[in-house]
């Protein structure tokens, strides 16, 4: 076994960001399973992947094998055989960067993938003294992506997050004609993993053990034949919660590969992909809101949608 110590400067992280730092050279499904199997502890308890931690917690290991085959060439980290890569920057200054995060692109490696974009980033900005994650979007998703370049804007970026004073909205397409008057979900969120293993959400009755309160707040944008693109907003953060939401009331994202209609989705890219160039999910993280952490004022930022996307909806806008 491992006893570590926390120091100042992971703090405040994720605990299976400190373990990816940490455990360099071990598959990162490996660090995520004994998460999962509560081989790692925390202060003697059990914990979750995103379980913040803090400056002298201690944390216990089971012990753990460093392979060269775990690793790139000669066992070096995956991570650091990431291939530098920069993103498109909607907004940057010595305290934080904002990215258009393309869909298909993870924001970092795990659960299967070796890399993602804060891997790519940092290898493509190799003097970067600090560069982390705020927050996250799924693979699938695009859009807007924030990422702090100090460890104070971390923190207060984080707290703004979790206290809710960030606005959040994404353009998302669904199937069928959206009820104008359906504009709040409110539905507890439970988390859990399918048949494969992998993760997967569904609603759960409020109060059962596990689920989360989570609130979406939804409005129509644009109504075509058969679709429609809303504006959804987020009161609660829970993993893949638009995507649950709107396929509980019978909606789901137009090209969502877990939570949507495959047949549908297989016939609407045979329509529409050749022409648009859309064969991916409908769903982007087009606005985001916050204060700058350095006391800069209000940040208001926006995302285009991606040219399939508006290609998309200039197509079904056209046939309407």
């Amino acid at each position: 076994m491992q006893w570590l110590t926390v120091d100042a400067e992971s703090a405040g992280q994720r605990l299976d960001n400190v373990l990816l730092r940490l455990l360099k050279g071990v598959p990162k499904t490996h660090v995520y399973r004994i998460i999962r199997s509560g081989e790692v502890r925390l202060n003697k308890g059990r914990a979750s992947a995103d379980s913040r931690v803090a400056e002298g917690d201690v944390l216990r290991l089971p012990p753990l094998r460093l392979p060269a085959a775990a690793g790139g060439p000669d066992g070096e980290p995956l991570a650091a055989t990431a291939p530098p890569r920069e993103f498109a920057v909607l907004f940057e200054d010595e305290h934080l960067l904002a990215i258009d995060k393309p869909a298909g692109v993870a924001v970092h490696g795990g659960s299967g993938v070796s890399f993602g974009v804060i891997e790519q980033l940092r290898r493509a900005r190799p003097d970067a003294k600090f560069l982390e994650l705020v927050h996250r979007l799924d693979k699938e998703t695009s859009g807007i992506l924030l990422l702090a370049k100090k460890r104070s804007a971390l923190n207060a970026l984080q707290d703004q997050f979790r206290a809710r004073e960030t606005a959040k909205v994404y353009a998302a397409l669904v199937f069928g004609v959206w009820p104008a008057r359906l504009k709040v979900i409110d539905q507890a969120l439970l988390k859990g993993h399918d048949a494969a293993g992998e993760r997967h959400v569904r609603v759960a009755a409020a109060g059962a053990d596990g689920a989360q309160r989570s609130i979406t707040l939804v409005r129509v944008a644009c109504a075509y034949a058969g679709a429609t693109l809303l504006d959804v907003t987020l009161k609660t953060g829970r993993t893949h919660q638009i995507r649950v939401h709107l396929a509980s009331q019978g909606h789901p994202i137009v090209g969502d590969p877990k939570y949507g209609d495959f047949a549908r989705n297989k016939a609407f890219f045979r329509e529409f992909a050749r022409e648009t160039g859309f064969e991916r999910m409908f769903l982007h993280a087009r606005a985001l809101a916050f204060e700058h952490p350095a006391g800069g004022g209000r940040v208001a930022l926006e995302s285009p949608l991606p040219e399939p996307c508006q290609r998309l909806c200039d197509t079904l806008a056209a046939r309407a």
